[in-house]
């Protein structure tokens, strides 16, 4: 494994500043349009490889990877260690949020695995209220969504996610405004 140099925001800032660096923002759709670091370049976590920042960034510039903490950054930059000039900010958005260094807010909204807890709470009150007035034989539902959690917790395969992503709200206008690595303006 390589190792990959962590930079503290404000020498990260500096680098950006005096234009040495690129910052490539490694987080989810979904957290970039709640807030991000102006002039950064989009290109989720799972998207990154090698071939797409040669062929969106070039290589001429120290590429330093972004994501909340870090910790998706350091994986993303380990991954293409070595054919690419890489770097990680330490403390990802928050520690560079944390120094005052500005940062675009967007629309907040409640996080995935949140949703689910709401929705599935939602069922088991509804369900409860079934049982208690129209069947008892509604209570199978509660093992069916106790069977539902239990399987996406083992698999980390969640069809109530999969099926909230689905919901006007979590769409994302993002990757079709020209990011995700599909621009860049040298």
């Amino acid at each position: 494994m390589t190792t990959v140099q962590k930079m503290d925001a404000t020498s990260v800032a500096k680098l950006l500043q005096e234009d040495k660096a690129v910052l490539l923002d490694v987080r989810t759709p979904t957290e970039i349009l709640e807030q991000e670091i102006p002039d950064s370049i989009v290109m989720p976590f799972d998207l990154v490889s090698a071939e797409r920042i040669k062929e969106t960034i070039g290589t001429d510039k120290k590429v330093v990877f972004v994501c909340r903490s870090g910790g998706r950054a350091k994986q993303a930059a380990e991954a293409v260690a070595g054919s690419i000039d890489t770097a990680v900010l330490d403390g990802g958005i928050v520690a560079w949020n944390s120094i005052g260094l500005p940062v675009k807010d967007g629309v907040k909204r409640i996080p995935l695995d949140r949703q689910v807890l709401i929705a599935v709470g939602t069922l088991l009150l509804i369900t409860l209220l079934l049982v208690l007035t129209v069947s008892t034989k509604f209570v199978a539902l509660v093992g069916f969504f106790g069977a539902a959690m239990i399987y996406a917790g083992v698999s980390g395969n969640c069809g109530m996610a999969r099926v909230l992503l689905l919901m006007p709200w979590n769409k994302s206008p993002l990757c079709s405004k020209a990011a995700c690595g599909a621009v860049y303006k040298k």
